[in-house]
């Protein structure tokens, strides 16, 4: 197992796919390619060439704090990668602003005539899920723009529920065997929180229970099912869950949920069926597949658990890969600054702030190649790959291993990409 494959460029930047680190090395080695983007690793070739393309298949766990991204040729995956998204944060910062603006409101304050006509289009989600649906849709783009992409494949739902509330459901054949019993799974899990209903035990096997028993005219409608400890549910036998529940508070907590569907999968699946539409405009194949089918997939292959290594086992393809990549690339959601005009205090009131001098050099985000001659408060002398957090007037102040470093000069600095509102790891 190695690292991710590298993305591979004709002379033209069309796309020629992807090919063995040690083949990489090898052309940079030769001074037939050169590095035209450092994260993802990407080479373009020096001269156009005729060659043989492979196609691969892009894959996609869409979620709400984290994507999973996979591409596939053959039976190999040959690059993960995992994004995780900002929209809490984005969230968090609209609810700040509009705090500020009931306070405003409160002071009285001059009269602002109130906006109409304002309607939402159709189709309009959060600002906080709508980024996730438009990093999504820049990294299929980019996928797509150094690979040549002829299929995506796409965990669309976690659980189909329709298939679940309604067993007898004729039509669909793997309602009826194992796969079935994934998708059921899944969707207990995530809503009873990976935890036993009774004692609340956890990081133990968990059995599927019926909350009223069948012996006493239980069906097997997901309302009725629940996860129990096998000890728990040994304990319980055919009893009735009012008659093995004591606490009354307890007992009414479990009846509620047993009852509440999913919210937090109903808002994640808004942005799935998003994605997928905007994904069919980029791609002409468009797959759509379960998470109940991901699971069944990496249990039967015994793959850990991963948010890459879902991605990879989406879909009838995801059934016998080999991983051939050992770690995934990491990438956090950073963003391209604040649109704010004016900074505001802990009371909402405009801050002061001091006029702001023009940088040229470098911009908050960048990342660069630092080498320090000697130690600083937290951080030995040595050579370093860290991110820009501020630039200076005389050079950069950037982040090492968590801790601020300031850069007196722009001597020992040397630009390896410019921000593009990502932060790269692996």
């Amino acid at each position: 197992m190695h690292t991710n494959y590298v993305f591979l460029l004709n002379a033209d930047k069309s796309p020629l796919g992807m090919i063995h680190p040690a083949r990489a090395r090898e052309l940079q080695d030769k001074k037939k390619a050169a590095v035209f983007r450092r994260y993802p690793y990407v080479l373009i070739l020096r001269n156009q060439v005729n060659s043989v393309i492979k196609a691969c298949i892009l894959k996609i766990d869409p979620g709400s704090k984290w994507t999973g991204f996979a591409i596939q040729m053959g039976s190999s995956i040959i690059l993960r990668m995992e994004l995780e998204h900002r929209g809490e944060i984005i969230k968090l910062d609209l609810e700040k602003r509009a705090g500020f603006r009931r306070g405003r409101r409160s002071r009285n304050l001059r009269y602002r005539m109130e906006r109409s006509g304002r309607r939402k289009k159709e189709g309009w989600l959060p600002p906080s899920l709508r980024h996730r649906l438009l990093t999504v849709e820049t990294w299929i783009k980019r996928f797509m723009r150094y690979c040549p992409i002829i299929t995506i494949e796409i965990e669309q739902v976690r659980f189909d529920t329709q298939k679940m509330n309604n067993p007898e459901i004729k039509g669909v054949e793997y309602q009826q065997g194992e796969l079935m019993g994934y998708e059921v799974r899944q969707y207990l899990l995530e809503k009873w929180g990976n935890e036993c209903t009774y004692c609340g035990v956890k990081n133990v096997p968990l059995e599927v229970e019926h909350v009223k028993p069948k012996s006493k005219g239980g069906s097997d409608r997901v309302s009725n099912l629940t996860l129990a400890c096998h000890c728990c549910n040994q304990k319980k036998g055919d009893k009735d869950v009012s008659e093995f529940v004591s606490d009354k508070a307890k007992l009414d907590i479990i009846l509620s949920q047993a009852k509440t569907p999913l919210k937090d999968a109903a808002a994640v699946n808004s942005t799935r069926f998003a994605i997928v539409e905007t994904a069919k405009k980029l791609c002409d194949n468009v797959k759509c597949w379960t998470g109940g089918r991901t699971k069944f997939n990496r249990f039967k292959q015994g793959f850990e658990k991963s948010h890459s290594i879902d991605a990879a086992c989406v879909g009838e393809s995801g059934s016998n890969i080999k991983i051939k990549t050992q770690q995934p690339l990491i990438v956090v959601c950073k963003g391209h600054g604040s649109r704010q005009a004016r900074r505001v205090n802990k009371y909402g009131f405009p801050a002061v702030q001091k006029a702001k001098a023009v940088f040229t050099h470098a911009t908050a985000g960048d990342l660069v190649r630092v080498v320090l001659d000697s130690d600083r408060k937290n951080v030995t002398k040595g050579k370093y790959i860290a991110r820009v957090k501020t630039p200076t007037k005389k050079a950069v102040e950037v982040v090492i291993n968590g801790k601020r470093v300031e850069i007196s000069s722009m001597k020992n600095v040397s630009f390896i990409q410019r921000s593009d509102g990502y932060a790269y790891s692996f």
